[in-house]
């Protein structure tokens, strides 16, 4: 598989939340290569958009890498124990970035159910297999990805999204994101991409 380069990245978060979907989220841990399918994501446009962290340019410590280059993983923790995984998009100094929301689990599931529920694969039930990475906070627990995380150069190393062999065919749905309440108008837009009748959709 090809990594993605800056140049992918180098886009809206409209266009890099789209195009993400059928790329793959590889993760190496504990020598092993743990690889998810992206079939959710949501794009966070920054400044103008209340749902998003950097909204009306609002620079923190926690969002700081939202600011920077883009292909930079921005991952920050939420009820103060889950992590959610994000990629900026745009260039610096506009604070986009792209929040993948699920996987379809592609290899290293052994690990993942290690990861996620401290057991072996065989011992998982139908509804725990779909719940390894079928939500934000699945995902990265299952993908072993957390705070640690946060800043690495999604275009190299041992974290990364690639390319697939082959081209895919599939239908992209577009509604409006989850658990943003507090957004005012900015919970009508429909910044939620995912793929059509695949399983492994977030529950909202």
């Amino acid at each position: 598989m090809r990594k993605l380069t800056r140049e992918f990245y180098n886009r809206t978060s409209l266009d890099v939340a789209k195009d993400l979907l059928g790329k793959y989220l590889v993760h190496i841990v504990d020598g092993v290569e743990v690889i998810g399918r992206i079939v959710e994501t949501e794009a966070y446009m920054g400044p103008f958009d209340k749902a998003a962290h950097s909204y009306n340019n609002r620079r923190t410590k926690r969002n700081e890498v939202m600011f920077g280059p883009p292909g930079f993983a921005y991952v920050f923790a939420i009820y103060g124990m889950y992590s959610c995984m994000n990629i900026v998009a745009e260039e610096a100094g506009k604070p986009q970035a792209v929040l993948i929301r699920s996987l379809e689990p592609v290899a290293g599931l052994e690990k993942m159910a290690e990861l996620r529920y401290e057991k072996s694969l065989s011992d998982c039930n139908k509804k725990e297999l779909t719940g390894l990475t079928n939500g934000p906070g699945k995902l990265c627990q299952s993908m072993h990805i957390t705070r640690i995380n946060n800043g690495t150069d999604m275009c190299g190393g041992s974290f990364y999204v690639a390319e697939g062999l082959e081209e895919q065919e599939f239908q992209v749905v577009s509604t409006t994101r989850v658990n943003i309440d507090y957004a005012d108008e900015a919970i009508h837009y429909p910044w939620r991409f995912f793929i059509k009748g695949n399983k492994y959709i977030s529950q909202k």
